[in-house]
């Protein structure tokens, strides 16, 4: 980031601020330069009192899945480590754990206060190096030693927990500059410390391990006095603010080795009861309108919630009911084919990778929430894995708790279709709500009213996904933007006005003004405000009703204001899809169905666009860091009053 960027994201930035967050980053400021102080510095004496559960035996699990596992596990040893969704890169044998494993970059090893860590020259791709840091792939490890018993297992982990031990010192080099980053490697320290058997175990025999067992606890309470120090407050308080304490939570939990170890257990405990209420809607959205990160900071809530449980420390019913609700919601928007629209932002971070695959985070939450609250046996790997770590009593909870819905207003999620959850499916969602979350609203997209639609379990009409934090800026512009949405575009401007890479300075307002009655006669009008800022202020209002009867889909879009503008109408399909435009209409062809569409309107421009680059058009980000070429369907006219109408109809054919 050059002087003048930065400067312009200073200023941005300090505009989204109250006069309290100001001050409490003067203070933050502070306490950092200070900290230069504790750099080096020998953490007290550790008490004897680190938390063993009664971990034993082995979670029922199938003979491929198992040999999975193993096979990951030989490929960890040689260096090969899958990171984010199901990338994988070498990292070296031993690991070079400051490296960016994507540019070969270096971080110094040198005060975390110091480093900038959007500076790529200095630290290369920062999610990359934080990513393999979180230490999930050490949770292998563990696992392979459980499954088989066999040493290596536990040399190989031990070797990795030294070799970082080494290189990362309390508060030196990157992977010290996020607190979050320090509460996930905490949660998957805890795992591993229960998988080979706590205090008492064979990773700790003899007099390396036992100096391993020394150095590791002098981190991790160099980690929890980090983050307590340093917790994203304010306009910061969204994700990272949940991660955080339940790292602090886990951490001070299972190593209470120290004298401030209670209050740190308490603090983080205490707050994460507000968080789980707070940054959840009352129909169970996660209020950062993000559904990676709903599932996200679903799972940190889970590991802090069971972890309490296992303990006897459990939470109240309040915890547990945000997360019934989240679930609800969850398997409410996931269509017939496993599929969760793309809202907002996503970089494949997960809390814990403990299948397997790793792939599908909202099968596994799902399937825990069966586990959990409806006392269905564990069936999924990953959550058979982790009751198995954490092992504790069911949470008092609300067994009556609705399993789906459709409307959720104060999250602002409406759906549509009809034939839910079988072959024939329909499922479409309106986005209604709000940007985001707090004051920057961090990782929102500019997509009012934006349409999503899948048809018998295959996506259709789709949110293109987020593709990178870090890449070329017009990259991260286009995808958070109003043009990568189902949605209308007015003169070439997004609905809301950005101020950098995760800032929001103008945020535009949805609001509901006629409530459908049910999604298969689905009747809604809604609108938004976000190009009232405009000196000829323009106000969109959209229109969607579905019959369920006929399977038809009309979208009206209106845009009032005194004077002419452009007006751009975008319809995203999925790159499966075989897409055609014709004089007749668009044609869409997927495996079971075909979906027609006509549109009405004054002097329409209609044209797809497929993989445009300057600008960015059309463009499907599936998983973090890639992306590639779908048919975007841009409807072009200018106007101030004359409504464009588009017309689906979908068949289904094939049927069986």
């Amino acid at each position: 980031m050059n002087g003048t960027v930065r400067m312009v994201w200073l200023v941005n930035r300090l505009r989204c601020m109250s006069v309290a967050e100001l001050g409490y980053r003067v203070r933050q400021a502070a306490a950092t330069k200070l900290g230069r102080r504790m750099t080096g510095r020998q953490a007290p004496p550790p008490l004897p009192r680190a938390l063993t559960l009664a971990v034993k035996g082995l979670p029922r699990l199938d003979p491929p899945e198992a040999e999975a596992l193993l096979l990951d596990a030989e490929r960890i040893c040689a260096g090969h480590v899958v990171l984010f969704a199901e990338r994988r890169f070498d990292v070296g044998v031993p690991t070079v754990w400051n490296r960016d494993p994507e540019t070969g970059v270096t971080g110094p090893s040198v005060y975390a206060g110091d480093l900038s860590i959007t500076n790529r020259d200095m630290v290369g791709d920062i999610k990359h190096v934080w990513e393999l840091n979180r230490h999930l792939h050490l949770v292998r490890l563990a696992q392979a030693w459980a499954l088989t018993r066999e040493v290596r297992w536990l040399h190989a982990l031990a070797q990795q927990l030294r070799s970082w031990l080494d290189q990362c010192p309390p508060l030196t080099g990157p992977n010290w500059t996020s607190s979050l980053e320090l509460g996930i490697r905490l949660i998957n320290w805890s795992l591993v410390w229960q998988l080979v058997g706590g205090e008492s175990g064979s990773l700790f025999a003899g007099e390396s391990g036992q100096r391993l067992r020394a150095d590791w606890l002098d981190s991790i309470h160099a980690h929890c006095r980090t983050i307590a120090r340093h917790l994203s407050r304010h306009s910061s308080a969204n994700n990272h603010l949940i991660g955080e304490l339940a790292g602090l939570y886990v951490g001070a939990s299972t190593w209470p080795c120290w004298k401030e170890s209670s209050e740190w257990q308490q603090q983080a405990r205490s707050e994460l009861e507000h968080e789980a209420v707070a940054q959840y809607s009352r129909d169970g959205v996660n209020r950062e309108q993000a559904f990676a990160y709903h599932m996200f900071s679903a799972e940190f809530l889970f590991v802090a919630g069971l972890l309490g449980q296992a303990s006897r420390q459990p939470f109240s019913r309040g915890y547990w009911a945000s997360m019934q609700r989240a679930l609800r919601f969850l398997r409410s928007v996931r269509d017939a084919g496993g599929h969760v629209p793309m809202v907002g932002d996503a970089d494949d971070g997960c809390v814990f990778r403990l299948d397997a695959s790793g792939l599908d985070r909202a099968a596994q939450l799902l399937a825990l929430g069966d586990t959990v609250f409806g006392g269905q046996a564990a069936q999924h790997p990953g959550v058979s894995w982790l009751l198995h770590a954490l092992p504790g009593g069911r949470p008092d909870c609300d067994p009556h708790e609705a399993d789906t819905g459709w409307a959720f207003p104060d999250g602002g999620y409406l759906l549509f279709g009809n034939h839910f959850g079988e072959s024939r499916e329909i499922k479409g969602m309106l986005d209604c709500g709000p940007l985001g979350y707090l004051g920057i609203a961090a990782h929102g997209h500019a997509d009012a009213l934006a349409l999503s639609l899948s048809v018998a379990g295959e996506e259709c009409l789709v949110d293109p996904g987020t593709f990178s934090y870090w890449q070329e800026q017009k990259w991260r512009d286009y995808f958070r933007g109003t043009s990568a949405h189902n949605t209308v575009r007015i003169d070439d401007l997004d609905q809301s006005v950005s101020g950098g890479r995760f800032m929001w300075l103008r945020k535009a307002r949805a609001s509901i003004e006629r409530m459908p009655s049910s999604p298969h006669e689905f009747d809604f009008r809604g609108s938004h405000d976000g190009y009232q800022r405009l000196a000829d202020p323009v106000r969109h209002v959209r229109s969607v009703r579905f019959d369920g009867a006929t399977n038809t889909l009309v979208v009206r879009d209106e845009v009032a204001a005194r004077k002419p503008h452009k007006v751009e109408l975008f319809w995203h399909f999925a790159p499966e899809l075989d897409v055609r435009l014709s004089s007749q209409g668009l044609s869409v062809r997927g495996k079971r169905f075909v979906l027609q569409m006509q549109a009405s309107g004054a002097n329409l421009h209609l044209e797809l666009v497929r993989g445009a680059e300057n600008p960015p058009l059309g463009w499907y980000s599936r998983t973090y860091e890639s992306k590639q070429p779908c048919e975007v369907l841009r409807i072009t006219t200018v106007s101030s009053a004359v409504p464009v109408e588009c017309r689906f109809t979908i068949t289904f054919f094939n049927d069986k």
